[in-house]
């Protein structure tokens, strides 16, 4: 089996290439929905931040929204939140690798929005870059409820430039041609892929 990480920064089409893989017979494990099962009601990490940062709890699930706004007004509280939410989403990651294995998946792709940030390429094989020009990158973003564009910069501070993450690149899946450009990019990757495997 070959393990593919899948990123780019926001607003590039990372979660629609990922669901493209999955079509295209991938096994796909989703980071961001990894945190979001953590901080749903019952959730591993709700206790954690609950003994921290109260405030940002609602109704016994943590409100993504007000946690957004703690960690922008102090950066440590972020740093101290990675900490242990990485290890948690780490141990779903490899439950998932575990089960594709046993399955007999060829290609799982890890969906992670900072895997290049984190050292994530150092946990699989390839590394596939989502990417798309900036103005179509601002357009989307801008575009999605409660975003604006102090939020936008800030999540942009957070994340590696792009041009970077292409230079760092395996593979890039250009989303700003249209749904049907990057389908082909994907299918063309996707036998790359299970070549190798």
């Amino acid at each position: 089996m070959i393990i593919a990480g899948l990123t780019g920064s926001v607003g590039m089409g990372k979660s629609t290439t990922a669901a493209m893989f999955k079509a295209a017979g991938a096994a796909v494990f989703d980071a961001d929905a990894a945190v979001h099962a953590l901080y749903a009601k019952g959730g591993a990490a709700v206790p954690i931040i609950q003994a921290g940062l109260p405030e940002a709890i609602t109704d016994g699930a943590v409100d993504r929204a007000k946690l957004s706004v703690i960690v922008r007004k102090d950066p440590l509280q972020l740093k101290v939140l990675e900490s242990f939410v990485h290890p948690m989403v780490e141990a779903c990651r490899k439950a998932a690798v575990k089960k594709a294995k046993a399955d007999g998946v060829k290609v799982f792709v890890f969906d992670m929005p900072i895997l290049l940030e984190t050292g994530g390429e150092d946990k699989v094989d390839v590394v596939i870059v989502v990417s798309a020009p900036a103005d179509v990158q601002r357009r989307r973003v801008l575009a999605r409820p409660g975003m604006s564009p102090e939020k936008f910069e800030f999540i942009l501070s957070r994340q590696m430039p792009d041009a970077e993450k292409r230079a760092r690149a395996d593979f890039v899946v250009n989303s700003g041609s249209g749904l049907e450009t990057a389908r082909e990019q994907v299918q063309i990757i996707m036998k790359a892929l299970e070549e190798r495997a």
